[in-house]
């Protein structure tokens, strides 16, 4: 057609990839089938999926679009890493993704880099590639990278040991390289656009940036209508109203569990006949193998007198499971952390399931933004220590709602601005409008 702009092509970095369940490529699987339409060819460079074998899910091939390559590379396998602790998918496909890019910059011309992971250790070749092809990148900042959250006062023990430590030195020395060089950064939260621009003032302001969350997986839903299905995990048909708390739970929750608890063991103290119609379903809420995971919320749950009325399945189930339990549920719990920049992509989905929400987050946080934007639940603020057990009055109060005869009233809704502004693909209109920028050279 006359006049029509002609496409650019994007060379996507996501080591996570479907039919890895894993929540860093959760933006690309999102995005993809809408890159086209504004304007940029997609092609996908991910890690062979046997090296994550222990997180497949293959209902999620059905998401992916067909026309869109996907390129997969090797890496060291764990079996012979595991012998020195390391597990890191970014550590132990560093040269096998590096040749891989290397190779498809050489045979084919691409517009743009763009690095969507977790995976950080993967990021600082995206300078070398510029270096030696031309080729901008972006950098999709959907984790922190440097984080000061396990020295803060009260936080818990950071994990993993030396480990732990090394991830710290890794970070030290790249990152301010990596996020310095490339053309332009997308974050899910401003957070860690605020706590990168106080760490390197002198040159952060100047860099071309744009916050733009996951989004709501509308693609998921349709697809999910059209292929109806019982979940994997499935509801007991016994009259009581039964609660759904989806995806991984660890030591940053252990606050807003204690609050859920503490409000639910008052409902039972003032109105057991209330109690006694609720049940709370936690589900997924390890990363580790099934024959590895340990539950939390289970454990907390019995510390407040309050565990037979939970029920815990740690180990994790397939993404359109996990919707369809949402959906099958009668109401869905929200948990915060500590952390005021954590962002949880899962919200979106709870948002379009129509669902009465329960959600538990600090006042200053984005959780607590994005759920007083969205209007869609019922917020009861996580405070700080020495007022930490405030709350839950106000949680046993909603409770007392949603164990009586008719379900807790839900808050007016705004799904035209929703769709317009937090759908994956206003999302992705919005990544490809920074990379039109970045392209043209503005």
């Amino acid at each position: 057609m006359a006049g029509r702009r002609p496409m650019k092509r994007v060379l996507i970095i996501s080591p996570h990839f479907v039919p890895v369940n894993a929540p860093d490529c959760q933006r690309v699987r999102l995005s993809l089938p809408y890159y086209r339409q504004f304007g940029w060819e997609a092609e996908v460079l991910a890690v062979h999926h046997r090296h994550r074998a222990d997180w497949l899910d293959n209902s999620l091939l059905a998401s992916l679009p067909g026309d869109v390559p996907v390129h997969y590379c090797g890496a060291v396998p764990r079996g012979i890493t595991q012998f020195i602790g390391i597990h890191n998918l970014g550590l132990r496909c560093l040269p096998y993704l590096n040749g891989a890019a290397r190779r498809l910059l050489r045979l084919r011309h691409y517009d743009l880099v763009f690095f969507s992971t977790t995976q950080f250790m993967v990021t600082p070749l995206g300078a070398l590639w510029r270096k030696k092809f031309g080729v901008p990148y972006v950098i999709d900042i959907q984790d922190p990278w440097r984080s000061d959250y396990y020295e803060r006062p009260g936080a818990p023990t950071p994990p993993g040991g030396w480990k732990y430590q090394f991830a710290r030195l890794t970070a030290w020395l790249f990152e301010e390289r990596a996020y310095r060089e490339a053309s332009g950064l997308i974050s899910v939260s401003h957070h860690y656009f605020r706590d990168l621009r106080q760490r390197y003032p002198t040159w952060f302001d100047r860099q071309v940036r744009q916050v733009i969350p996951f989004g709501g997986p509308k693609a998921d839903f349709d697809y999910l209508a059209a292929h109806p299905a019982p979940p994997a995990y499935t509801l007991p048909a016994d009259g009581r109203r039964h609660w759904v708390a989806a995806g991984s739970l660890g030591a940053q929750f252990s606050h807003a569990l204690r609050v859920l608890f503490a409000g639910l063991r008052r409902l039972r103290e003032q109105n057991p006949a209330a109690a006694a119609r609720l049940h709370f379903h936690f589900v997924g809420t390890s990363y580790a193998p099934a024959e590895e995971a340990r539950p939390s919320a289970k454990p907390v749950a019995e510390a407040y007198g309050v565990g037979d009325l939970v029920t815990e399945l740690p180990h994790r189930i397939g993404y359109l499971d996990s919707l369809r339990l949402m959906q099958a549920a009668d109401g869905l719990v929200l948990l915060g952390t500590d952390d005021l920049a954590y962002s949880p992509s899962k919200i979106y989905p709870y948002y379009m399931t129509e669902r009465p929400i329960l959600a538990l987050a600090h006042h200053e946080s984005l959780l607590h933004d994005i759920i007083a934007q969205l209007k869609c639940a019922c917020l009861v603020e996580l405070l700080p220590p020495g007022r930490e057990m405030e709350p839950p009055a106000k949680v046993a109060e909603f409770l007392a709602l949603a164990g009586g005869d008719e379900p807790p009233p839900m808050p007016r809704r705004d799904p035209i601005w929703f769709n317009r502004n937090l759908t994956a693909e206003a999302g992705a209109q919005r990544q490809c409008a920074l990379f039109d920028s970045i392209a043209s050279g503005g």
